[in-house]
C-alpha cells in the first residue's frame, strides 16, 4: 500500500455494502481494521497537524464510527458503507453547529472540504447577520474562488432584504465547500497534500463562519 490508503479500502467498503450484516462484519473485522480504521486514524492524526498551520482551532480530528444509528431509521443496515472524519472547532460544544473541515471516503464518492452543515437556527442567523453586516468580508470569501453550496430556502428568510446582492447565500440553510477525489487519488502517496490543499482553498469560508459564531480562528 502506498500513502495511507490502498485499493483494499474500497474493496472492503464495496463488500460491506453487499454484505451489510453483523455476522459478515465480524468475520471480516480484521480487514476493516487493516484497510480502513488504522489508516484512517493515521491520516486524521497527520492531517490535524497540517490543519493546525491554517488554524490551531482545527488541529484535532475525529473519525466517525462505522456503526449506524438505526433507532429512527427505516434502514436497519447496521454499518455505514463509508469512512469519514471531521475536524470541528476546538470548543467541542455539545451540538452540531460548529464549522470545520471534513473528509469522506466511499466507493465512487470521495470528497473533502469544510463549512457549516445543518446549523441550529441561532448559528445560521449569526452567519446571515455577518454576511449582511460585513459584505466586504463575504465578497472576499467568494472572490477567493470558494464555491459555496448548501440546501436553500425557496423564499428569502424573514427579516432579510429579498433584493440583497447576496440573497442566494442568505437563503442557504448550510454553507459548505467540497471538492471530489477519484479513488486512485486517495490511494496515492500525495493524498494528504491534496486534501490539505483543498482545506487551504476553503479556509476563507471556514474562517468567516468561525468568526460569525464568535469563535477563535
Amino acid at each position: 500500500m502506498s500513502g495511507y490508503f490502498g485499493p483494499g479500502l474500497f474493496d472492503f467498503l464495496r463488500d460491506l455494502a453487499a454484505n451489510n450484516d453483523r455476522a459478515w462484519f465480524q468475520a471480516n473485522k480484521a480487514r476493516y481494521t487493516t484497510e480502513v480504521e488504522t489508516p484512517m486514524r493515521a491520516f486524521v492524526a497527520d492531517a490535524g497537524m497540517r490543519l493546525a498551520e491554517l488554524s490551531p482551532s482545527y488541529a484535532e480530528g475525529s473519525v466517525f464510527r462505522i456503526y449506524r444509528d438505526t433507532r429512527f431509521s427505516r434502514d436497519k443496515s447496521p454499518f455505514k458503507t463509508n469512512t469519514a472524519a471531521h475536524f470541528r472547532h476546538e470548543t467541542r460544544r455539545a451540538d452540531h453547529s460548529l464549522p470545520g473541515f471534513y473528509v469522506h471516503l466511499a466507493p465512487g464518492h470521495c470528497i473533502g472540504g469544510g463549512g457549516l452543515y445543518r446549523p441550529d437556527p441561532d448559528a445560521l442567523a449569526r452567519v446571515r447577520d455577518r454576511i449582511v453586516a460585513r459584505p466586504a468580508e463575504w465578497e472576499a470569501v467568494l472572490a477567493s474562488g470558494v464555491e459555496v453550496v448548501g440546501d436553500s430556502l425557496k423564499r428569502p428568510p424573514a427579516g432579510y432584504d429579498p433584493d440583497h446582492r447576496f440573497i442566494a447565500d442568505l437563503k442557504r440553510k448550510d454553507h459548505v465547500a467540497m471538492e471530489s477525489f477519484a479513488e486512485d487519488e486517495v490511494c496515492r502517496d500525495d493524498f494528504l497534500e491534496r486534501y490539505v490543499g483543498v482545506c487551504t482553498r476553503v479556509a476563507p469560508l471556514v474562517a468567516f463562519l468561525t468568526k460569525a459564531l464568535d469563535l477563535t480562528w
